[in-house]
């Protein structure tokens, strides 16, 4: 179901590389930015069969979050499956340290890892070493 707004779908339509590499490099840290070739790569992968024409509908995840909020801390709360996650303490979205804090508050079950202090948004990206460690780890606990 689109719930997007028309200026959202403008905004889309209008959005070139250079406004996608500003606005997605805002989310990586300082020392861990994609090379112009990766930047390029999400890019071209966005674009495929004309996938940037519905992020503004993919976005909406965004607004659901607080509208659903129920919902969706809900399904981490009652889950009876392992959880874990792998955490970047310089991410934007989620600052540190009140994310984990509420994290940890809300998911008792849940393990964390909780990465370099110059990882971002994009731990599995910006420093893919340490994220494979975290989650082999974290599988190879049961």
């Amino acid at each position: 179901m689109k719930d997007s707004s028309i200026l959202g779908t403008v905004l889309t339509r209008l959005t070139n590389f250079m406004i996608f590499q500003r606005s997605v490099g805002e989310v990586f840290g300082p020392y861990t930015q994609p090379t112009d070739e990766e930047f390029w790569d999400m890019w071209t992968s966005l674009r495929y069969n004309d996938g940037n024409l519905v992020l503004d509908s993919i976005l909406q995840y965004l607004n659901q979050r607080f509208q659903h909020r129920d919902r969706w801390v809900g399904a981490l709360t009652s889950t009876h499956a392992p959880l874990h996650m792998i955490y970047g303490p310089l991410d934007p979205v989620n600052p540190h340290p009140q994310f984990i804090r509420l994290y940890v508050y809300l998911v008792k079950t849940s393990t964390i890892t909780i990465l370099d202090d110059h990882i971002s948004h994009y731990p599995q990206l910006e420093d893919p070493i340490g994220f494979l460690k975290a989650y082999f780890n974290f599988i190879h606990s049961f």
